[in-house]
């Protein structure tokens, strides 16, 4: 189609001035495109007035990097748009199928990494206005009718945490499966348990894998909460105050596989931070899990304890003492993770004091909560490699400062003779203190959840049931329909 362009009166002083090399006319010489890049430097909200370049570098931050994270969702939100653009009539019909066309070979370069933000363009929406108006002209700036970069960044940051959130529930359901197969694979190997980290009671290997899998299962139930809210749609919110042309919010919702929208236009601006501020909470619990799991591995891989091993090629050394072998894969799984717990509170620090509205604060969640998901799924994944590669000391028990841990076993042997508890509890009890006591070292747990009884099938379907209901294949039919894939 041929490209019109319309120059803005604003911009007529500086366009007659300008020259080409051959010191001819501007009009008669200067390429289209080039033309076009100049009218997007001056950014979609510009008035002719030139922006401090010191208060311009500032107040862009680090959108131009983050963005390109944005840019397939950007894309998709776009495709979605235009759709819905068409069927109320701000669209003609002919002028749809060369939109979708542009965008969907735009989505795809963008899954590759291959659109990024040029210099002097503000964001990912001005990016993709601009490429779309570069190839289509004036066609592409018909695409941010009825909308605002307010609701296109929701949108974009939902769809971002929603295919997010799905990378983390998969990357758990396979650490989780490493750890019920280690569960089941140790289950009649004995360890101490400890509380005030003291020797205090019998346990097993199956137990403490099983328990960190039984976690993530918890984990998860807060993950599809947090999901649920970021499932909504807020596109057509514009501002935060809506539109005068006749959106139909339900086509975009939809089309982009929402569960639900939004329904109130200035309740969907006001969950800009709150999405956020939920779904790292969520991801901080599971975070908690892995940091808590990583204690555990560092503790009990020392010499002083001795209850698991790391192979040599999962340790790093020193550069002083020859004889190291240190756990720094779990040492900066912890590490990361604390770091992911405490987004939560940077998030709230940003938005709780702002009052209904957009506001520029905002732009700085981005810098805390984009990162999240690649850092979650990087340690998701290198803990169930290092978890699936971990050995574990058969023979423990053998060692005689763990004898009391029997304790309570010999207790409950009197209980069962008839001796009441109390009773019992001194009788052992004078036995410990006198150097009497010579414990039974026989084992006989078999109520649920217990040492003989680890109901790691149980604690499967509780995660089978927790992640079923995410139902991610509506969102990959969805996206699949709209990508016409």
């Amino acid at each position: 189609m041929p490209v019109r362009l319309q120059i803005p009166r604003k911009c007529g002083n500086f366009f007659r001035d300008y020259k080409m090399k051959e010191n001819k006319c501007f009009k008669s010489k200067i390429n289209i495109f080039a033309l076009i890049s100049i009218l997007f430097t001056m950014k979609l909200w510009e008035k002719g007035i030139p922006v401090n370049e010191a208060v311009e570098k500032f107040t862009v931050g680090k959108d131009r990097e983050l963005d390109v994270w944005l840019a397939p969702f950007d894309i998709l939100g776009s495709m979605a748009h235009v759709k819905m653009l068409q069927s109320v009539g701000l669209l003609e019909e002919k002028e749809l199928p060369l939109l979708l066309e542009a965008l969907k070979r735009l989505y795809f370069k963008s899954r590759e990494g291959g659109v990024g933000i040029d210099e002097g363009i503000e964001d990912i929406h001005s990016q993709v206005e601009f490429l779309l108006t570069q190839e289509l002209g004036d066609l592409g700036r018909k695409i941010h009718s009825g909308r605002s970069r307010n609701d296109q960044v929701l949108l974009d940051l939902k769809l971002f945490a929603r295919d997010g959130i799905r990378r983390i529930v998969e990357a758990a359901g396979e650490l989780f499966d490493v750890l019920l197969a280690k569960s089941n694979q140790h289950k009649q190997v004995l360890m101490p348990g400890y509380t005030h980290l003291q020797v205090a009671m019998p346990s097993s290997f199956g137990l403490w894998f099983g328990a960190y899998a039984e976690s993530i299962t918890d984990d998860l139930e807060l993950i599809l909460a947090a999901y649920r809210i970021a499932n909504q749609n807020p596109l057509g919110s514009a501002a935060g105050y809506g539109s005068s042309f006749p959106l139909n919010r339900q086509l975009t919702t939809d089309l982009l596989g929402f569960d639900a929208m939004n329904y109130n236009v200035v309740y969907a601006q006001m969950g800009r931070g709150k999405m956020e501020k939920i779904v790292s909470f969520a991801l901080g619990n599971l975070a908690a899990t892995l940091s808590k799991l990583a204690y555990d591995v560092c503790l009990f891989n020392s010499q002083n304890f001795n209850f698991v091993k790391l192979p040599s090629e999962f340790t790093t050394g020193s550069s002083i003492m020859p004889h190291k072998k240190n756990p720094d894969v779990f040492e900066l799984i912890r590490g990361k993770c604390n770091k992911i717990q405490g987004a939560t509170q940077q998030i709230s620090m940003i938005v709780n004091n702002l009052p209904s509205g957009y506001f520029r604060d905002l732009q700085t969640v981005k810098e805390v909560f984009l990162p999240l998901f690649a850092e979650m799924h990087e340690c998701l994944t290198i803990a169930g490699l290092a978890i699936g590669k971990l050995e574990v000391n058969k023979d423990i028990l053998n060692d005689e400062k763990y004898n009391y841990i029997f304790s309570v076993e010999e207790v409950n042997e009197l209980v069962l003779k008839g001796v009441t508890f109390r009773d019992a509890y001194r009788q052992i009890a004078e036995k410990i203190e006198t150097g009497k006591y010579n414990p039974n070292k026989e084992i006989h747990h078999v109520h649920e959840g217990s040492i003989g009884n680890l109901c790691l099938d149980k604690i499967a379907a509780k995660k089978e049931e927790v992640t079923g209901k995410f139902n991610f294949d509506k969102i990959d039919t969805a996206v699949s329909s709209l990508l016409n894939v």
